[in-house]
């Protein structure tokens, strides 16, 4: 049932965007009609067609969730994508911006005014207005401050304090709170007066008088359990919390390990200072993920789709400069055994089977270490029996694989000697693709670099560099 929701809202989304592109074009024809009228007076016809397009549109954008606006501004190129903005309600201007990629953001906040990015953001809550706060102008940032009162002012400054990847950064400041000493009737009375409830909530934090967290209620026990029992009886006082220093992927793994909702967030003393909700965790693992992506294709940051061509260029220049290093070894290897080549021209042709298997394999090598430091299950007491065990897959894909590529090249060439070394360097170089997939992400971790940004770039070059020179020095040594 979910997977067909999933299926029937993505389809919706992608006729939504289809049915604007749709008005976008037809906008579009009509003034190119109009521009190659030159001088000939306005048909009236045209802008009759004109103004009721931008109707439609407008129309059309008033009926969708902030969330589907902020999916199809990112699918439009820049021109189309200011005039889509320009047409929607600015009372949706924070909540779009709050949906959008960071790029896509700043390219809408150059559009706005002072006035227009003070309104967005004061539609938002604290914890949201820190989100987007990075792509503001200082001057709107500072603007902001003095407009808040003073709860909300303290709380955006307590979220803009914390580092990015930091539970402090995702907690939000909308929670119920009750005393142990009450009845359950009058848990539930203080519920119905509040009318409105905070989203995700699935319990009350139960704190004594100076705010200090002893137990969490679970909406679940306060309404099943008799009304006449205290919520000291009911509370749970095991439950998990967090402190804002915390890093926000290890209490990502603790909400999918515990299957939480939501979670306290308590400063040193115990006091309770915000929560923790699953939607802000979804939200950072599916950044982080594409972060991750884009940093294993050796992006320096998120690129809006219909950034310039420079901007874009610049975003992918320093990994494309260090690959041409690496080739440039990878290429003087080779150099070394122009003799070798020329003497048996066999070579040329095989020597890229070695280099491509051994790449292959030490990413997969590579993405198994990435995700294993990902979740926290390596370890000192782990490491050694890991490196036996990638050893061994490297040894037994090597015999099996390199046997393959030997006979291969035996009967292609008709030379015994020649699969042989096939065989034998496809083994050597397998191993060392599995030592590499294992210590360079180990490494970056251990050096406090993130293992998936230029993982797969060095163990590209260690598995074509020496998978070149194992097979070249193997066939210099024991064929010519």
């Amino acid at each position: 049932m979910t997977d067909a929701f999933e299926n029937q809202s993505q389809d919706n989304l992608e006729t939504s965007l289809a049915q604007v592109q749709n008005l976008l074009a037809r906008m579009r024809l009509a003034e190119e009609n109009a521009y190659k009228q030159g001088g000939a007076q306005q048909d009236p016809t045209e802008d009759l067609v004109r103004t009721r397009n931008l109707t439609d549109l407008q129309r059309k954008l008033e009926d969708l969730h902030p969330a589907d606006i902020a999916y199809i501004l990112e699918a439009l190129p820049l021109d189309e994508r200011r005039l889509v903005w320009s047409l929607v309600h600015a009372e949706n201007d924070g909540e779009i911006l709050l949906e959008v990629s960071d790029s896509v953001r700043e390219s809408l906040i150059q559009t706005m005014d002072k006035a227009e990015l003070l309104a967005a953001a004061e539609s938002l809550d604290t914890d949201e207005i820190a989100d987007i706060a990075p792509d503001l102008p200082r001057d709107v940032i500072e603007e902001l401050l003095t407009t808040l009162d003073a709860q909300k002012r303290a709380h955006l400054q307590s979220a803009l304090a914390y580092p990015e990847d930091t539970v402090g950064a995702l907690m939000d400041f909308e929670m119920v709170t009750i005393r142990a000493d009450v009845t359950l009737e009058v848990a539930l009375r203080y519920l119905r007066r509040l009318g409105e409830l905070p989203d995700q909530l699935d319990k009350l934090f139960v704190v004594d008088r100076v705010d200090e967290i002893i137990g969490v209620l679970p909406l679940k026990r306060l309404l099943t359990t008799d009304p006449e029992a205290s919520v000291a009886a009911v509370m749970v006082e095991d439950f998990v919390k967090f402190h804002p220093e915390d890093e926000a992927h290890e209490a990502s793994q603790a909400f999918e390990r515990y299957d939480l909702v939501m979670a306290p967030v308590v400063d040193v003393q115990g006091r309770l200072i915000g929560r923790l909700t699953v939607d802000a965790v979804v939200d950072y693992i599916r950044e982080s993920a594409d972060a991750d992506m884009l940093s294993m294709a050796g992006l320096k940051e998120e690129e809006d789709l219909f950034s310039s061509v420079w901007h874009a260029a610049k975003n992918r220049w320093m990994w494309l400069a260090i690959n041409l290093g690496t080739a440039f070894i990878a290429s003087r290897v080779i150099g070394g055994f122009e003799g070798s080549i020329a003497k048996l021209t066999a070579l040329a042709a095989l020597m890229p089977i070695i280099a491509g298997i051994g790449g292959n394999s030490g990413n997969q090598t590579t993405t198994v270490i990435i995700r294993g430091l990902a979740l926290g299950h390596i370890t000192q007491a782990n490491a050694r029996q890991l490196v036996k065990k990638e050893i061994g897959v490297a040894l037994l894909n090597g015999l099996m694989w390199g046997s393959v590529v030997g006979v291969f090249a035996w009967l292609l060439y008709d030379n015994l000697a020649l699969g042989g070394v096939m065989a034998l360097a496809m083994l050597l170089n397998l191993l060392v693709a599995a030592l590499a997939g294992i210590f360079i992400p180990m490494t970056l971790e251990r050096v406090k670099r993130d293992p998936a940004i230029g993982s797969s770039v060095l163990l590209t070059a260690i598995t074509d560099s020496m998978g070149f020179f194992i097979f070249l020095g193997l066939a210099t040594l024991l064929l010519l």
